[in-house]
């Protein structure tokens, strides 16, 4: 009870329900809610601090700005929010202009993100920079992917295009990337409607600031040829999932394109099916490959993590793999 009261308390004031309105639009930090709200830095960085509290918004840091968000499940003090929430009236006209005012920020956010990446010369969209068949390779992932996915973390996420793709079967998602400016183009690009139910978050995919068996499902596509150790980034992505979770790895099959390895820093010439089960070793186990042709062959790995594993058959089948 008393925990119900303390998440009631931190609620029943009207700039935090202005606050929790807006954050179940997208992630929002500090700066952008003082001029969505047009208050004090000071003053709303004590509303935050105090829905942060009551577990009623989740932060993440970024280098010098903090990120708020819903909680990212639906049960615990993340239930409760959207249920005030949807007692809330579309028509209210402080709401209505706060929404109008996100939206202005929202835009200016993506266009500062676009012009960075123009600056930079990023070749952040990697299928099309290879011209390779990315209609193709969606169409595979809808296939390999239930009709209801649970919950999913995407590692590499860059621009959240997988997070929006998957958005209508999954209850909830997490983008995962290195870049700063990567991630603002997903937060842009995730501040749609229907989309609110996925974020990201900074992350490396060597030491991901998640739990173990978090996650249903795991995808990394054309992540793992960067990789400088794609062993271990592909046993951080088995401990994060939970037993009988699968993770599907989209890269390119082995290949001798040099230009791939002087141009665009690959790591890795591509992965053939039997040095992808070498790679995902006890961890997971690695049925064939889809393949999908194109001026380079992509192919997608749908990996499977054991329902129960006892510790005997684990070592056994550590000691197998070390022969």
């Amino acid at each position: 009870m008393e925990t119900l009261l303390a998440e009631l308390r931190a609620c029943a004031e009207p700039t935090r329900l202005r606050i929790l309105a807006l954050a179940s639009r997208g992630s929002f930090c500090v700066m952008e809610f003082t001029e969505i709200l047009g208050q004090s830095q000071p003053r709303l960085s004590r509303h935050l601090r105090l829905l942060g509290e009551a577990g009623l918004l989740e932060r993440s840091r970024e280098g010098a700005n903090v990120w708020f968000s819903l909680p990212a499940t639906e049960s615990g003090p993340g239930s409760l929010v959207r249920a005030l929430l949807a007692r809330l009236s579309d028509d209210d006209e402080i709401l209505a202009a706060d929404r109008r005012q996100a939206a202005r920020v929202l835009a200016e956010r993506a266009r500062i993100a676009t012009e960075s990446f123009q600056r930079r010369g990023a070749a952040w969209d990697e299928m099309n920079a290879l011209d390779l068949p990315a209609a193709e390779v969606q169409a595979a992932l809808l296939v390999l992917m239930p009709a209801q996915v649970g919950k999913l973390l995407d590692i590499g996420t860059g621009t959240g295009q997988l997070l929006e793709l998957l958005a209508p079967r999954i209850e909830s998602g997490l983008g995962i990337d290195a870049s700063r400016a990567m991630l603002a183009l997903a937060r842009a690009r995730l501040a749609r409607p229907g989309l609110t139910h996925c974020a990201v978050k900074l992350g490396d995919m060597y030491r991901l600031p998640i739990a173990d068996g978090s996650y249903d499902h795991v995808v990394m596509q054309m992540v793992l040829h960067y990789a400088e150790d794609p062993e271990a980034s592909l046993a951080e992505a088995a401990r994060v999932l939970r037993p009988g979770g699968s993770l599907v790895v989209i890269d390119l099959a082995d290949h001798d394109n040099a230009d791939c390895l002087t141009r665009l820093a690959h790591r890795w010439p591509g992965f053939s099916d039997e040095r992808m089960a070498e790679l995902c070793g006890v961890h997971l186990t690695v049925p064939p490959s889809i393949r999908i042709s194109g001026p380079l062959e992509v192919r997608l790995w749908a990996a499977a993590k054991p329902s129960l594993v006892s510790p005997l058959a684990a070592t056994a089948a550590a000691l197998e793999h070390a022969q």
